[in-house]
């Protein structure tokens, strides 16, 4: 295992270690997270007195909302009372190292130490300093193109990496209303269609931000975007569609491609009877989770690297910690204790450290073991091949946002959550105004924004 970067006494025993961790009080720091479901918490829990038993550092784990973490963060900074370690999202990172708020320095020690070679690029470049990472990468997801496998083998499709090998899957396999091509989500007020959009707009390569701010989009790159989107829209069922419809189609077998994100992996293999497939008389059928493979670095036509579209979560030490305590747990949670940390929700939590000593790949190999599931449980390396258990984690490889790179994220979330590009492709998709229209629109109400 990786050296600690301060070596802690060990308690006498495991009893008194327990003792002291169920006296709040006592505790040597504090944890936030906003992991804060009951099982979820119970897991974090128990990570906390595995090391406390370790190192005699008592942990107290403070679920906290995510919708209210930017305000008790802002206030508890204001009141110098900041926790220790705070489990966060990528969206406040930079801005808490900028307000103060975070330690960066003292992340990036950790990171070091534990060997910045071991993480996946994409979480560590989302989260960069001028000379380090704001926060301590801890897990991560990308979104995916969900695709029926065996109809592309049967068709002889090449898998949909990029627009062009969607369209001509749509060509050939469109056949309404037994098998539509594509579910695309319609519905303008729901982030699920910003999200899929930044998506298609990421892999051609289009952001309407730089380091300076604003830049608007290329025009050439926003209109293929835009038409490819139409392409994959006029291919889904009518109404207004959103992630219910996607998964809906796909479960009952009348769909061949969807974008989704990995928390459909366990549902797709019959293990969570709120959501079975229906692809056939059995809710617990293994059968559509067979036929399905999965892409997640994703091109476009001016963009031929392509892109993946990713969320990674952070272990932020805070300005008022302890520092060589809290360095000592984030540590451990990434190494020792990985595996409960991932352990979580490992359908949504992909390791963004692939190994340690014990192996170049031995959290990834560790992790695909772990149960998924909720009414019934399994591993994702039996439901699933090694190679698309390699293309689930690879996308962090390449994982991006718009603003992130380019310290414009606070711009670039206004610019999503305004949803202009939402309305306007609709309207450009109904028929309503044409695509230079619409071009220009998008350009010109996001340059409203500040």
């Amino acid at each position: 295992m990786t050296k600690p970067i301060k070596p802690a006494a060990l308690f006498a025993t495991t009893a008194l270690a327990a003792a002291l961790a169920a006296t709040s009080a006592l505790a040597d720091i504090r944890f936030w997270t906003t992991e804060n479901q009951p099982a979820r918490l119970e897991r974090q829990e128990a990570m906390a007195a595995d090391f406390e038993a370790a190192t005699g550092i008592a942990v107290e784990v403070i679920p906290v909302e995510e919708s209210e973490l930017n305000t008790r963060a802002t206030a508890a900074f204001a009141a110098g009372d900041l926790p220790d370690v705070i489990y966060l999202p990528l969206s406040v990172a930079l801005p808490w190292v900028e307000a103060g708020i975070l330690d960066a320095e003292a992340a990036t020690e950790v990171v070091d130490a534990l060997g910045r070679d071991t993480f996946a690029p994409g979480p560590l470049a989302m989260a960069a300093t001028d000379d380090g990472v704001a926060a301590v990468p801890v897990d991560g997801w990308t979104q995916m193109v969900v695709y029926r496998k065996d109809l592309f083998d049967a068709a002889g499709l090449a898998p949909p990496t990029d627009f062009a090998s969607v369209t001509a899957a749509i060509e050939a396999l469109h056949n309404p209303p037994e098998m539509f091509g594509f579910v695309a989500p319609t519905k303008v007020d729901e982030s699920y269609m910003s999200q899929v959009l930044e998506h298609v707009l990421l892999a051609n390569g289009a952001s309407p931000v730089d380091e300076g701010g604003f830049t608007g989009f290329d025009e050439t790159k926003l209109r293929e975007a835009l038409d490819f989107y139409k392409t994959i829209a006029d291919a889904s069922p009518p109404g207004e569609l959103f992630w219910d419809q996607s998964r809906t189609v796909y479960f009952a077998g009348q769909t061949a491609m969807i974008i989704w994100s990995p928390f459909i992996l366990d549902e797709l293999a019959g293990l969570r009877d709120s959501a079975p497939p229906t692809i056939n008389d059995d809710p617990t059928t293994r059968d559509l989770a067979a036929a399905t493979g999965i892409v997640t670095n994703f091109a476009g036509p001016s963009n031929a690297d392509g892109a993946a579209w990713a969320d990674s979560r952070y272990f932020g030490i805070t300005a008022d910690a302890d520092i060589d305590d809290a360095q000592a747990f984030v540590q451990y949670a990434m190494d020792e204790g990985y595996m409960a940390t991932l352990g979580i929700a490992p359908e949504g939590k992909f390791p963004v450290r692939r190994g340690n000593d014990d192996g170049e790949t031995a959290f990834v190999d560790a992790w695909s073991m772990l149960d998924v599931g909720v009414d019934r449980k399994a591993p994702l390396s039996e439901l699933y091949e090694a190679s698309m258990i390699e293309e689930i984690v690879g996308g962090l490889d390449v994982g991006k946002r718009w603003g992130v790179a380019e310290g414009q994220l606070a711009l670039a979330s206004k610019i999503i959550n305004s949803q202009v590009i939402n309305r306007a492709f609709r309207e450009y998709r109904d028929g309503e105004i044409d695509a230079d229209t619409a071009v220009a629109r998008i350009n010109a109400e996001l340059a409203e924004i500040e």
